[in-house]
């Protein structure tokens, strides 16, 4: 009787025309334009973390002439939060948002006008030298996850403009 309810219910997921985003490995539609998505320059060192977590997930390294360009801007705050009895503080929070766009190399045309961010919570320690390298980890796991959402959402622009005709 269980094996009849999975099979059931792997005949109704493929009658609603759901489709694996990655369809066809390396070798599918989404996977060859996320390659073919040059990431020039981000400004600073959080624009550096950024970049490089976006070639890494695109898999460009390799790439022949792109089709694509990602532009990237960066919003980057930490600022204290909780105070203690003494004055000092005792939390902070280091924020990271991105503003992109994907511009169609050969029209000019942007084809995705996005943002994404995500923030950390950091505790502020006695040791000067522990918060700094919380801060700095806070930093590079925000990059990484801002990166994962860009290339998130590329996907999907990808997938729904070839679906379209594009």
């Amino acid at each position: 009787m269980r094996h009849v309810g999975i099979l059931a219910g792997a005949m109704l997921l493929s009658a609603c025309g759901l489709k694996p985003m990655y369809a066809g490995g390396a070798g599918g539609q989404v996977a060859q334009g996320l390659a073919a998505v040059e990431v020039p320059a981000i400004e600073g060192k959080a624009g550096w973390l950024v970049r490089n977590a976006l070639v890494d997930r695109l898999g460009a390294a390799g790439s022949a002439v792109p089709r694509y360009r990602l532009d990237v801007r960066l919003d980057e705050k930490l600022e204290g939060l909780g105070l203690l009895s003494n004055d000092a503080i005792g939390r902070e929070r280091r924020t990271l948002r991105a503003r992109y766009q994907l511009v169609d190399t050969v029209s000019g045309a942007i084809v995705l006008d996005a943002t994404a961010g995500s923030d950390a919570g950091i505790d502020v320690v006695s040791s000067e030298y522990a918060t700094i390298a919380a801060e700095q980890t806070a930093l590079e796991n925000l990059a990484k996850v801002v990166a994962d959402k860009i290339v998130a959402r590329l996907a999907l622009q990808l997938r729904e403009g070839q679906a379209g005709g594009q």
